[in-house]
């Protein structure tokens, strides 16, 4: 089983009505939420430790893991309020997003909330803001220090600047979480934010010699790259009719771990194992499952059944 940690909360998706209004469609979603709902539909085995609210947002995000079979018996319920994103739509249907979640019930998690784990979670993922604002955060820090070399740690930083614009920040977190992740997914994006200039490859290199088994470097239209201590591969993009990239990343970020178990590799060892192949057959099943996503307005992850056809 794995254990997806962060945040959970409702993308508010903002369209231009007559008159000055503005039509917002809600939409569930949060990087890590929408990773525990993209494994669930890849029939993985998977549990979400977070805050959820009580309130009217709260609980249909509770509903809705439950709904797709996400074990829910490590949240913490909260009387604080869901965080809200505003998402506004470029022309290539790229987000940029605006959070309302200071206090929200999937921040105030700490290190005391922490439960103990059971023997059948073998993998923990965990990402995006939460791994950053505290309390959760440090809370976030505190339990993959404590589970690392007992499971595979998996991370994706999913820089969020709208929420810490302290790049200094975000950075300091990825240097104090990489000698406790054995799996580091970060979009080129990303890493060009965090370090500008600087050839992703490179980075990669740096960052398997800071802790990591396996770096996978994500380019969206352009494909992605995997780079372990001995093997490396990429391939090229899927050409897709793009309704938005809402969740793309986090499409990628299941479909390999769920593509990991399918193969025996969901492991340190296992990752550094992985030949040239292996790493390309991992990169082409994301990224066709992200491809789908893509196609789909917000979030809507798919299931294993479309990747089988």
């Amino acid at each position: 089983m794995i254990l997806v940690c962060g945040e959970a909360l409702f993308d508010l998706f903002a369209e231009d009505g007559d008159g000055g209004t503005l039509t917002l469609d809600a939409r569930i979603g949060g990087s890590p939420f929408n990773v525990a709902i993209g494994l669930a539909r890849l029939e993985v085995p998977v549990a979400y430790f977070g805050g959820l609210s009580r309130d009217f947002f709260g609980r249909r995000l509770k509903a809705a893991l439950e709904r797709e079979g996400v074990d829910t018996s490590l949240v913490i319920d909260s009387d604080a309020l869901t965080t809200l994103s505003v998402v506004g739509l470029d022309a290539s249907g790229s987000p940029a997003y605006s959070f309302y979640g200071e206090g929200a019930a999937d921040r105030l998690v700490t290190p005391g909330d922490l439960p103990a784990l059971a023997e059948g979670i073998d993998t923990i993922h965990l990402g995006s803001f939460s791994a950053l604002v505290p309390p959760v955060g440090d809370a976030l820090l505190h339990l993959v220090r404590r589970e690392h070399g007992r499971r595979l740690v998996a991370y994706d930083p999913n820089i969020r600047p709208t929420v810490v614009a302290d790049l200094a920040a975000w950075r300091g977190r990825l240097d104090a979480l990489l000698p406790n992740v054995d799996l580091l997914k970060i979009s080129a994006e990303d890493a060009q934010t965090l370090y500008p200039g600087t050839d992703p490859a490179e980075l990669a290199r740096d960052w398997l010699a800071r802790g990591p088994a396996l770096v996978v470097v994500t380019r969206g239209r352009e494909g992605a790259s995997a780079f372990t201590a001995t093997s490396t591969a990429s391939v090229a993009g899927r050409p897709v009719t793009v309704a938005d990239t809402v969740g793309a990343g986090d499409t990628f970020q299941a479909a390999l771990l769920a593509r990991l178990g399918d193969t025996a590799a969901r492991s340190r060892a296992g990752l550094s194992g992985l030949g040239d192949d292996a790493l390309a057959d991992l990169l082409e099943y994301a990224g066709r499952a992200s491809a789908i996503t893509c196609t789909r307005r917000g979030a809507d992850l798919p299931r294993r059944a479309e990747l089988a056809a």
